[in-house]
């Protein structure tokens, strides 16, 4: 079996409709792939309704968070949270209050931006999100297409970079917080590309044990981001803590050159997932 568990769509900041991205996961030999969009789940309903025959989708979600040192500024993390109940009143509260959050400090920055002459239209992107809430990633495709940077990456690196003027930072849920609120809707947390150096600043395996004794079930190990020394001491680590295993894409579309399945998770551990699930079922292939 080919597992991913870890792909965007175009509901938060990938460039493919979930149905699309059911396409290409299928056209990629994969067998299961999770759906886990920033802070929403308003692509479920379209994968469901568009789920090829033989390929399991698993509902799925990474929320923003922080990790909050005692001595150090916070920390943003991310927590893939898998299997819960989307209706659960804490959750579904918290998810609104993360999506107001993106949404306001994507208008703030294309307000920024567009005050010194960039060619950026927040009614543009607000049409291009289709329905889906407007981050970063829908900035920076639209200074693509105007022409001021050659590519995502390049937008990330320049004007929408965490140190740029044009930077807004958003109020994210403490993690330890976030693994309760996974663990109450019945869902199953697993702390994404934790030490995906390139992305910032990365917390430690203190830190990460502090997590799974707040209730965290896994980690993402095998992914894009993180190097093979990387890989071997979270799988290390995961083994000492008792936590599951999960390797997946964080498939982007075109936002992103990483292509789906690049990285896939172990039949065993993906079980070991299911049966900590106790809010929504998976949609069997």
């Amino acid at each position: 079996m080919r597992i991913d568990l870890h792909t965007h769509s175009s509901v938060s900041d990938g460039t493919d409709t979930p149905a699309q991205l059911l396409t290409a996961a299928r056209a990629a030999g994969l067998d299961v792939v999770a759906l886990t969009d920033h802070d929403t789940t308003a692509g479920w309903a379209q994968a469901a309704d568009a789920r090829p025959a033989g390929l399991t989708v698993v509902p799925g979600m990474e929320l923003s968070c922080r990790w909050f040192p005692a001595d150090a500024p916070p920390i943003s993390v991310h927590l893939l949270a898998y299997l819960f109940d989307p209706l659960h009143p804490a959750f579904a509260a918290e998810r609104a209050r993360l999506r107001d959050e993106r949404l306001g400090r994507a208008e703030r920055i294309v307000a920024a931006l567009a005050a010194d002459g960039y060619p950026v239209l927040w009614e543009e992107l607000v049409a291009r999100a289709a329905g889906g809430v407007v981050g970063r990633p829908h900035v920076a495709g639209a200074l693509v297409r105007a022409g001021v940077v050659g590519s995502v990456e390049e937008a990330f690196a320049t004007l929408l970079h965490h140190r740029s003027p044009y930077y807004v930072a958003k109020a994210d849920t403490d993690v330890r917080e976030g693994i309760a609120l996974v663990r109450a809707a019945g869902g199953v947390p697993v702390f994404a590309h934790g030490l995906a150096t390139a992305r910032g600043r990365t917390v430690g395996d203190e830190a990460l044990a502090a997590m799974a004794t707040a209730g965290m079930l896994g980690l993402e190990v095998d992914h894009p981001d993180h190097t093979d020394a990387q890989r071997a001491h979270l799988r290390a680590l995961a083994a000492d803590l008792g936590l599951l295993v999960t390797g997946s894409s964080d498939y982007h579309g075109t936002n992103k050159r990483t292509p789906i399945g690049a990285c896939t998770t172990d039949p065993e551990q993906f079980e070991r997932l299911l049966a900590a699930g106790t809010g929504t079922p998976a949609l069997r292939g």
